[in-house]
């Protein structure tokens, strides 16, 4: 890894929801947590339902806020 991230998660929008890249594509807006886990599973970052650990520093950045900042 370069020493960025590879997951941003940006600030709330005012319209609700958290843009999300991986690998600098974007891959949606999640609504909460579950929907960060369920873009980093189908970019590949796990299999199935094994668990996302969404407070990974060196995996995701959570830009305006905490994973439990949503509005």
């Amino acid at each position: 890894m370069s020493g960025h991230p590879l997951v941003i998660v940006y600030p709330p929008s005012s319209s609700g929801g958290r843009r999300v890249t991986v690998r600098g594509q974007i891959v949606g807006t999640a609504l909460g947590r579950g929907d960060v886990a369920a873009f980093l599973r189908r970019a590949g970052f796990a299999e199935g339902v094994e668990e996302i650990d969404l407070d990974q520093p060196e995996l995701i950045e959570w830009r305006g806020g905490d994973l439990d900042t949503w509005r």
